[in-house]
C-alpha cells in the first residue's frame, strides 16, 4: 500500500486498509506501478480507489468492504492507481463506506463482485480525458502550489463523473437491489451521531433486535455497529478540528463524547496522533 494508506486491522487474517485523513496527507493520491506480485496479495479497502491502464483502456473499479484478488488482474498491465479520502467529496461523502449508496459519485465502489474488482473498459474516444485529467492530478500532486488541495479534488469529481456514466448499466441493478438495511443503520448512525447512541438506540431505529443486528452487520461490513458509530464521530470530530477553532473539549461533546480525555484516547487510538497534534500537524 501507498504512504496515504494504514494498515488498521485483519478481517479473518485479511489485511484492512484505510485512507490516511490528517493534514499533511493530500486527499487524493495516485500512484503508477505494474502488478507482478510473486504471490496474490488478498486486502481490503476501507476507501475509493481505481486502477486505469491507459494503453488499453482497461480500468479496474476497487470494492470497499470486499476482499481484492490481485490474482485475477492481468499482471502484464501497467497502470496507475487513484485512491481518495472519501471526504474529498464533501461534507455528504464523510460518512463510512456502507453510507455510499446514497452519493452518485461512490456507489460504483459498492459493486460487490467476488473478487472485489469491477473490470470497465473506457472506450478509446474518452481516454484523453482521463490520461489528462489523471495526469493534472498527479501535477497538482508534485507541486503542491497553493489551492492544490482543492485543484486536485475538482480533477477528481470530473474522473469519477465519467466513471459513473461509465458503470451505469452495470451498477443500475445494484442499485436498485441495494441494501435497505444497512442503508438505514448509517442513516440512524449519521443522524444521531453528536448525541449519546449505542448498538439498542440503532436496533430500535431500524426494528431489530441488537443480537441480530450485530450480525447482519458484522457479515456485511466486518465491524460492529459499535465500531461504526465510533468512525463516525472520529470522521467528524477531523472535519471539525480542521475547519474551525473550537476547543477540544467543545469537539469532544459535539461529537457525543462529552469526556474530552475519553474522546482524546480514542482519537489517538484512531489516527495514531491526539487531537491537539493533528490540528497542529502542518499540511505538506
Amino acid at each position: 500500500m501507498i504512504e496515504a494508506t494504514r494498515l488498521v486491522r485483519h478481517q479473518r487474517g485479511v489485511p484492512v486498509y484505510d485512507y490516511r485523513s490528517d493534514p499533511a496527507t493530500p486527499p487524493v493520491s495516485t500512484m503508477r506501478y505494474r502488478i507482478s506480485m510473486p504471490v496474490p496479495h488478498k486486502h481490503i479497502h476501507g476507501f475509493p480507489a481505481l486502477w486505469y491502464v491507459a494503453t488499453t483502456g482497461a480500468l479496474y473499479v476497487i470494492a470497499a468492504g470486499e476482499v481484492v484478488d490481485e490474482a485475477s488482474v492481468d499482471p502484464d498491465d501497467s497502470g496507475i492507481a487513484v485512491f481518495f479520502d472519501p471526504g474529498a467529496l464533501g461534507d455528504d461523502a464523510r460518512a463510512p463506506w456502507p453510507a455510499w449508496h446514497s452519493h452518485p459519485l461512490l456507489y460504483p465502489f459498492l459493486h460487490a463482485q467476488h473478487d472485489g474488482i469491477l473490470r470497465l473498459t473506457v472506450p478509446r474516444e474518452r481516454r484523453p480525458l482521463w490520461d489528462s485529467t489523471i495526469a493534472a492530478i498527479e501535477t497538482e500532486l508534485a507541486q503542491r502550489q497553493v489551492g492544490y488541495r482543492q485543484a486536485a479534488c475538482a480533477h477528481l469529481t470530473l474522473l469519477l463523473i465519467d466513471l459513473a456514466r461509465l458503470s451505469a448499466d452495470v451498477v443500475g441493478d445494484l442499485r436498485r437491489r441495494g441494501e435497505p438495511l444497512l442503508a438505514e443503520v448509517f442513516d440512524v448512525i449519521d443522524k444521531r451521531h453528536p448525541e449519546p447512541l449505542s448498538l439498542r438506540d440503532v436496533a430500535q431505529s431500524v426494528g431489530m433486535t441488537p443480537g441480530y443486528l450485530t450480525t447482519v452487520v458484522r457479515r456485511r461490513t466486518g465491524r460492529t455497529v459499535q465500531e461504526w458509530i465510533l468512525q463516525r464521530r472520529m470522521t467528524e470530530a477531523r472535519r471539525l478540528l480542521s475547519e474551525t477553532d473550537l476547543p477540544i473539549a467543545e469537539i469532544a461533546r459535539r461529537t457525543g463524547l462529552p469526556d474530552p480525555g475519553y474522546f482524546s484516547r480514542q482519537f489517538r487510538r484512531t489516527f495514531g496522533v491526539t487531537p491537539r497534534n493533528w490540528r497542529t500537524t502542518p499540511a505538506r
